[in-house]
């Protein structure tokens, strides 16, 4: 792993929600130049950026018809320059997101392909269907068929499409595809980016086509999931492209356990830096993410220790532009909305591995208020609404479902004032803001010395001066109930973090005692207050 971003605190920009500077209601780069010194104060080491390409925005930009150009309602490529020099000049570096799972169908190779050009059509996984049926029985991640007819419909051919239909996936036994990513992320990294965020990258090599066993999801996953093949794709752009610079890579690798996420990111075998795995994100969920259950603490706390333990580095978080917001989810909001927020930030902080921040979350925004499905842009939640239809799930059934798990839910605009457009943007937000940023935003937090910000602050800077943070020992101390404790240590030298998940009175862990470094509360009593937070230095020779 790139020693230079171990420790970084990472930051994702979802640019199209971010900062508007143009009062088109579209986030754009030059908004997010404007807000660098706010980044830069927060102690943000690196941007993750996610897609400025050119794009048909069916899939809001993980559909990319152009991969060398910037989609012109987020600017130019001299905008884009600019927001690396300006990034660089405060010490941040900047990360782009890498899809190459698929393309927009709307790429210049796909409308060869339509075109009849064999060279092209070669790009894309096509097949004929099977006894005028489909190629196989395989479903799709967004609750649709993945497969689409290709070109004339008298030659019954199908393209695979494991997300939407407008984006179809690429064909990785085509060495011509291998060189022209290659040549991709040559051109950006030649431009100065530290490196990749590499979407839904464990599912990009498919080792047959044939039919999946049948299950809830995502039948036939057992052909395309972390497969060999993917490996050695890996491997290769390592050795080929990421090696020759200085850069490091983070994948988004769905489905994961612990031993294949150790065969994706173990240092020897050269492949990815770091993964995201989503089992912590499973906690409060029915087999998918659209069936919510109740948030039990305890099922998130043992997946927490799980990966702790079982995973020499982990990526710590716990929102990003797929998954409803934290505060939301893991904690009741309302009066406890701000210590929640901090008290999440301070496990952020204080696991093992590096932490990666999403776009509000350092000011602790809650999902979005939407009202019906027609204020809801996701794809994603369209086609899982549809989906549910055709099970006999009637509509109020279908809204509370959408509402919980809505892509969207983090998508809605930085609150940045309490003013008109939430200083998000002059004109009309693309998505619907969430009223309560007159109460919930930059502005106002950043002017409170108590605030989550302030405490954003406090523990990303304690984590960058601690040897035993950065570097130290994962051990459980409790797991039970509401509350959560563990052990920090390195060369005898110990932490201990301790962070309730109740909004009721907790008893502090039999044990636990010592000097109360940080907390999100002022003050240190003897019981724990709801959703509090405390890092402890341990009382010199306490067990």
């Amino acid at each position: 792993m790139n020693p230079k971003y171990k420790h970084a605190t990472v930051y994702q920009i979802y640019p199209r929600s971010f900062a508007d500077s143009d009062g088109d209601g579209v986030g754009d780069i030059r908004g997010i130049i404007s807000k660098l010194d706010y980044l830069a104060e927060l102690g943000v080491d690196v941007i993750w950026l996610s897609p400025v390409y050119k794009s048909p925005n069916d899939d809001n930009g993980y559909d990319i018809s152009d991969y060398r150009d910037i989609q012109p309602e987020f600017g130019t490529m001299a905008d884009f320059d600019e927001l690396l020099a300006e990034a660089k000049a405060r010490g941040i570096s900047i990360i782009m997101d890498l899809v190459i799972n698929h393309t927009s169908d709307e790429h210049e190779w796909f409308k060869k392909a339509l075109a009849g050009e064999e060279k092209y059509k070669n790009y894309y996984i096509i097949k004929k269907g099977k006894n005028g049926k489909l190629p196989n029985n395989w479903g799709n991640f967004f609750a649709d068929c993945p497969w689409e007819p290709f070109g004339d419909p008298k030659n019954e051919e199908y393209f695979l499409h494991l997300f939407s239909k407008k984006q179809p996936d690429l064909n990785w036994y085509n060495p011509e595809v291998y060189r022209e990513i290659c040549d991709i992320m040559r051109f950006w990294l030649d431009k100065g980016v530290a490196g990749f965020r590499c979407d839904v990258i464990n599912v990009i090599h498919k080792k047959s086509f044939e039919d999946g066993k049948r299950q809830l999801v995502l039948t036939g996953r057992e052909h395309y999931l972390s497969t060999d093949g993917t490996h050695r794709i890996l491997s290769s752009l390592r050795r080929d492209v990421i090696d020759k610079y200085d850069a490091f890579t983070v994948g988004e690798t769905v489905m994961v356990d612990i031993p294949m996420a150790r065969d994706l990111c173990d240092e020897s075998r050269r492949e990815l830096d770091m993964v995201f795995a989503f089992e912590h994100m499973e906690c409060d969920q029915i087999a998918v993410k659209w069936f919510k259950t109740k948030f039990k603490p305890k099922k998130l706390m043992k997946t927490l220790t799980k990966w702790q333990t079982g995973l020499n580095w982990n990526t710590l978080y716990f929102e990003n532009h797929d998954q409803p917001r934290s505060v939301t989810r893991f904690t009741k909001g309302g009066e406890y909305r701000a210590v929640g927020a901090k008290m999440l930030l301070g496990l952020l902080f204080t696991l093992r591995g590096t932490t990666f921040i999403y776009q509000g979350e350092e000011i602790g925004m809650t999902n979005g208020a939407f009202d019906s499905l027609d204020e809801i842009m996701d794809i994603e939640s369209h086609n899982v609404d549809k989906m549910a239809k055709s099970m006999g799930i009637i509509n109020p059934f279908r809204w509370n479902l959408i509402k919980k798990t809505s892509r969207d839910n983090a998508r809605t605009p930085m609150q940045w004032t309490d003013g008109e457009g939430a200083g998000f943007t002059s004109g009309t937000p693309w998505l619907k803001l969430h009223p309560n940023h007159k109460t919930v935003n930059v502005r106002r937090d950043l002017s409170n010395p108590d605030g989550v910000i302030a405490f954003f602050k406090k523990v990303n800077a304690y984590k960058k001066s601690s040897e035993v943070l950065k570097e130290g020992s994962f051990k459980e101390l409790c797991a039970e109930g509401d509350v959560y404790a563990f052990e920090r240590e390195l060369d005898g030298e110990r932490l201990t973090v301790v962070a309730s998940f109740s909004d009721k009175t907790r008893a502090l862990p039999e044990g636990i005692e010592g000097e109360c470094i940080i907390s999100n509360y002022e003050g240190v009593g003897e019981k724990l207050r709801p959703y509090e937070f405390r890092l402890i230095k341990p009382k010199l020779g306490a067990n």
